[in-house]
């Protein structure tokens, strides 16, 4: 039985390396054409000898144009790396909610959680000032993430509506209440801000910024190798609560610790790009039926697939109508919309 047995784990552990490194090759082509494409094209030896000549001075010697190398570094490069995280942190934050709550549909936006955490950022942007600096907004939509998630856990329970399905259903009745919320907070807030605000709602990579980047790249590193690190136990809670718990895992603290991590990583992303709806539904399917069901390969293909899915987003809101910019969120919302329709007919 070994010997067999043998032969067709190396051939499962070879498919994912090959699957894995051309992932890794796709996601850096991607990056190119996200930096390359735009208003003002730039050829893509220019995009990578100005990333070189900005991590190695006198590298390379400069043959292009300080406005070119503005429009790359200085708002390009920024965009395109916040895409990747937020593409890759909500595609981790979908599949580990699909494996806590055995349930294919949940992801940020269904539950509740993407809602909270732009009722927090709204709260910073229109209302509380900013006491934190820089870090009120992150903050704050953390804060209204975790509210959320707390508010449908809550629901769920007092309702005795424990199973997956009612589970999306408590979900999506919170994040419609908490949006009224956060509508009325935008119509109470400066009509001036307000326009701005509402833009944002949309989602959108357009004020992303150097010094800022490291907010989000800090969340996305601690809590997505954490979550990676838990790909065991996400496993076993997919096969039920009994047998987790046979397995020695505390469920209901696990589950708790999901949302919870679930939630700072959508609040912070949020903050930093908007409601950006789908990607967390669409992705863990997309990595199921190309690295198989375990959470082992699942995780790490998510964050993948769901920073080049958002990098393709993005190409397309600011090339569709360029120079304008469609609100990356109506990409995602029309792909995702279509991909629903093809996934509930499966």
């Amino acid at each position: 039985m070994n010997e067999n047995t043998a032969p067709a784990q190396s051939h499962i552990f070879s498919r994912q390396w090959i699957v894995t490194i051309g992932s890794l090759v796709v996601l850096i082509i991607s990056l190119s054409i996200a930096v390359s494409v735009g208003a003002v094209a730039v050829p893509t030896g220019t995009v990578w000898s100005v990333l070189l000549n900005k991590v190695s001075p006198g590298l390379i010697e400069q043959t292009w144009s300080q406005g070119r190398e503005a429009i790359v570094w200085d708002i390009r490069f920024p965009r395109a790396l916040l895409a990747i995280m937020v593409g890759a942190g909500l595609a981790l934050v979908g599949a580990s909610l699909q494996a806590v709550t055995r349930n294919q549909l949940a992801d940020p936006h269904l539950l509740g959680i993407s809602s909270g955490g732009a009722f927090g950022a709204i709260y910073a942007l229109l209302h509380s000032g900013l006491f934190l600096g820089v870090l009120t907004v992150p903050v704050l939509a953390f804060a209204g993430a975790l509210g959320a998630t707390i508010i449908v856990l809550g629901v769920t329970y007092f309702a005795d509506a424990t199973s997956a399905d009612r589970l999306v259903l408590a979900g999506v009745a919170v994040s419609f209440t908490i949006m009224a919320g956060a509508n009325g907070l935008i119509f109470l807030g400066d009509p001036r801000a307000s326009h701005t605000v509402v833009f944002w709602m949309l989602g959108g990579l357009g004020l992303a910024q150097w010094d800022q980047l490291i907010y989000p790249l800090a969340i996305l590193l601690g809590c997505g190798a954490w979550l990676i690190s838990q790909s065991a136990a996400l496993n076993a809670l997919t096969a039920g609560d009994e047998t987790a718990a046979t397995l020695g895992i505390p469920v209901m603290q696990f589950r708790l610790s999901i949302f919870v991590v679930g939630a700072l990583i959508t609040g912070v992303m949020v903050a930093f790009s908007g409601i950006i709806g789908f990607v967390g539904l669409m992705v863990p399917h997309i990595s199921r039926m190309i690295v198989g069901g375990s959470y082992v390969n699942v995780l790490p293909a998510s964050a993948i697939i769901g920073a080049i899915l958002l990098l393709w987003a993005d190409i397309t809101a600011r090339t569709v109508m360029a120079p304008e910019d469609i609100p990356i969120g109506i990409v995602t919302g029309l792909v995702g919309g279509i991909f629903f329709v093809w996934l509930l007919g499966r």
